[in-house]
């Protein structure tokens, strides 16, 4: 396939007719996103995939340090699962070559041909991941139902899991680096666990500074680190070269079909060396599809595939290796090196999921999933790079947690695969949406194409079931956690929207009440935030009920997210007047961006309308949520939720970067 896939003409659908109104102080301020999607195939958005070739060496060496930091480090623990795990095979030399064969064809089939052929070529205007992706296939508003629920709640389920994968992916990639130092002495074996806790938590403590300065070590590092992995693999494969030949498919066949069950569920530990796929497609954004295409098939890809042939070389000529053929590779003077240098590519494997789980929290929130959550940009030059304390306290703890509770990669790996496995299949169901609807492809090429895609899925989510008593049951219970908190929020906005728009007053008669009667008019201007377009701000009123004053210019603010990642400058704001001194304000941001609408407002250029920032109040409306049995709507428990995340949400002047010295809240109270 081209690089230009076949693909729609970019499409920006505005809503029709009237929407609820929501209230200003909340996300839903940014209220029911237009429909805009851009097929597979260009490089568009911000994604930076244009140059000369050394920028785009750069972009590709930038890639390995983070698309590839968690498949890169499954060869510390994949083929010892497969001989040594839960489900560990007899180390015969034909089941050497059967697992050998079956890790080849996977990363063929997952890594080179599903996701960076295929799945890459699903961008939502440059932008990977699942919830891109979900935008792509169903239009989703803030406030409204009419979505695709059951693509809405795949999607949202698929990233729900992925935040289990933020928590056990740092746990077994660290603990896997360090628990090399038991091959060397025991002398170490009672303190894996706590430098592994005091690892991680240096890590999550150094995420407030960014990775604009220590984001350059990556690629450098994870060059030696590949190069490693190559120069390990070679230096065991020249003891038993025979080993190549499990490139041939048939030696996977044969396995599966001489093992039977047991071979069958060999594949949940097969699927640890394919992990990865996930975060590479949400990564896509960041580096564009080809660094990350050339990345894998002239470095990743080789390094892998030599490494996995070196450990199998290894466990036929020494069947006991297989208590940690990675690190039995090495000579007996490189282990400690090797450990240090495993640890730094665990850190930086950990560090791609952490900005993932950022990443997904911010998409989640402008499409309206979830509450607003403090953002901080820790580059002034990559808007990618971004912090977030809740999200980052809440993963350091789980992973510790997780750490201390399975205390060891051994355990670890039987909670691992279940999450990734179920996204994979997801994104599969998707994907063939996407291609259905938006590149018009045909029933049986998409079909054909999705359905191997999902059969192979199916079949390593059918070797991970098994894993759910042993601890695939986490990232299953954190998925529905956090899956409850998503479609509380979405389905608390609604509501609370209808509720507004029942009490909500027309512009119309409140621009004709004041024609009649008119107030008095105040230097300055005025800025009341409105969840939608339509009626009249609730604190307008109030502040003309209380303070019976009009400023002489009043602006009615409405901030929308679109279903785009991004939106240009030039499309950010649109004016109309309403009324002599009256406007309404649109402001339009993607939902990758956090909005700025001081900044926002200067970009306003209409003959009737002038902003200065010093003589500029804004005005917000804060509900106090009740929960109602009596109103209906959601079970009791929900109502609760909703409440209390409503009042932990972060402020309405932080996350829209307001001046706190010029807002003005006027509260009420409203039962859902």
């Amino acid at each position: 396939m081209s690089e230009n896939a076949p693909s729609t003409p970019s499409a920006v659908t505005k809503p029709s007719g009237a929407s609820p109104q929501t209230p200003a102080h909340s996300p839903s301020a940014s209220a029911a996103p237009a429909t805009s999607a851009h097929g597979g195939g260009s490089e568009t958005g911000h994604q930076p995939g244009k140059g000369g070739p050394l920028h785009l060496a750069w972009l590709s060496l930038a890639a390995l340090g983070v698309v590839y930091g968690d498949i890169g480090t499954s060869p510390l623990y994949a083929l010892r699962e497969c001989f040594h795990g839960a489900h560990g095979i007899a180390v015969t030399p034909d089941n050497v070559m059967g697992v050998l064969s079956l890790v080849f064809w996977a990363l063929i089939v997952v890594i080179s041909i599903k996701y960076l052929i295929f799945i890459l070529q699903a961008d939502n205007r440059g932008e990977g991941g699942i919830l891109a992706l979900m935008a792509l296939a169903t239009p989703i508003k803030f406030v409204s139902s009419n979505e695709r629920w059951w693509l809405v709640v795949l999607g949202l389920f698929g990233a729900a899991l992925l935040y289990g994968d933020g928590m056990i992916t740092p746990a077994i990639s660290v603990l896997g680096a360090i628990e090399g130092l038991n091959v060397a002495t025991h002398v170490f074996e009672p303190f894996v666990v706590p430098i592994t806790v005091a690892i991680l938590v240096g890590l999550f403590a150094i995420q407030s500074h960014g990775t604009a300065g220590i984001g350059k070590l990556f690629g450098p590092v994870m060059i030696v680190w590949f190069t490693t992995l190559a120069v390990l693999g070679i230096a065991n494969l020249i003891s038993h070269p025979a080993v190549v030949a499990s490139f041939n498919p048939l030696y996977g066949a044969r396995f599966l079909l001489a093992n039977g069950w047991h071979g069958f569920l060999v594949l949940g530990s097969v699927f640890l060396v394919v992990t990865g796929g996930e975060a590479l497609y949400a990564d896509m954004g960041h580096f564009g599809r080809r660094p990350i295409r050339i990345a894998w098939f002239a470095l990743v890809f080789p390094s892998l595939i030599l490494n996995y042939l070196g450990q199998g070389a290894l466990l036929i000529t020494n069947p006991a290796a297989a208590a940690n053929p990675f690190y039995f590779l090495a000579p007996s003077w490189g282990l400690y090196p090797l450990v240090a240098l495993a640890t730094m590519a665990a850190v930086i494997a950990s560090q791609a999921l952490i900005s993932g789980a950022y990443s997904i929290t911010m998409q989640a929130s402008q499409l309206g999933f979830l509450p607003r959550l403090q953002i901080r940009h820790t580059s002034a030059t990559e808007y990618g790079q971004i912090y977030m304390p809740a999200i980052n306290t809440l993963l350091m703890i789980g992973c510790v947690l997780t750490v201390i509770g399975f205390r060891s990669s051994n355990a670890l790996a039987a909670a691992y695969g279940i999450a990734v496995t179920s996204t994979m299949a997801i994104t599969t169901v998707i994907f063939y949406i996407v291609a259905r609807e938006r590149w018009h492809w045909s029933r049986p090429v998409a079909g054909s194409i999705a359905g191997v895609f999902l059969l192979i899925d199916l079949a390593f989510f059918g070797a991970n079931v098994t894993k759910i008593p042993d601890g695939g049951w986490l990232p299953i219970v954190v998925a529905i956690v956090i899956f409850t908190i998503m479609t509380t929020w979405k389905r608390g906005r609604q509501i609370l929207a209808a509720r507004l728009f029942e009490r909500a007053y027309p512009i119309d008669s409140f621009l004709k009440d004041i024609s009649l009667r008119a107030p008095v008019r105040v230097p300055g201007t005025a800025v009341f935030m409105s969840g939608s377009g339509q009626g009249t701000p609730p604190a307008l009123m109030q502040n003309i009920e209380h303070n019976k004053v009009l400023h002489e210019q009043v602006v009615l603010l409405t901030v929308k997210t679109e279903q785009t990642p991004h939106v240009d400058d030039a499309e950010r704001v649109s004016i109309e007047t309403l009324a002599p001194g009256i406007f309404r304000v649109m402001l339009t941001y993607g939902f990758m961006e956090d909005p700025d609408i001081p900044r926002a407002m200067m970009l306003i250029r209409d003959g009737g309308f002038t902003f200065d920032p010093g003589r500029t109040t804004y005005f917000l409306g804060r509900e106090s949520l009740l929960a109602s049995a009596k109103r209906g709507g959601m079970a009791a428990w929900r109502e609760r939720l909703f409440a209390t995340m409503s009042h932990n949400a972060t402020s309405a002047t932080r996350y829209f970067c307001l001046p706190p010295d010029r807002v003005i809240e006027l509260g009420s109270q409203l039962e859902i």
